[in-house]
């Protein structure tokens, strides 16, 4: 089954309102609350706690899903990689801007 995705998603793709190009179709799950977001703003928006970002050790657990296929990925194999491994999909490779807000560095 796949997981809920939480925020203000625009399609089923996990987009949101603050990221909706083509390639913005991941949603990361937040080590503080063990919820999928878009994004780091979804977060902010919908939580009230801050965000505590995903220690190293953790790195080898489902962290990450991909929009288009439903997969999980760990966060190691999606910081290895610029598209799904099961579908292909690209991804937004200006998310490596914000990983430090979401892994930590």
């Amino acid at each position: 089954m796949r997981p809920h995705v939480h925020g203000r998603t625009v399609d089923g793709q996990t987009r949101c309102v603050h990221y909706a190009t083509e390639v913005d179709v991941i949603a990361i799950r937040f080590a503080c609350c063990d919820r999928y977001y878009p994004c780091h703003a979804c977060h902010a928006e919908a939580e009230s706690h801050p965000v505590v970002v995903r220690p190293r050790g953790e790195w080898d657990q489902p962290g990450i899903l991909c929009g288009v296929c439903g997969t999980e990925l760990s966060v190691a194999e999606y910081r290895a990689t610029e598209s799904c491994p099961v579908c292909a999909a690209d991804f937004n490779p200006r998310c490596r801007l914000h990983w430090g807000l979401y892994f930590e560095e």
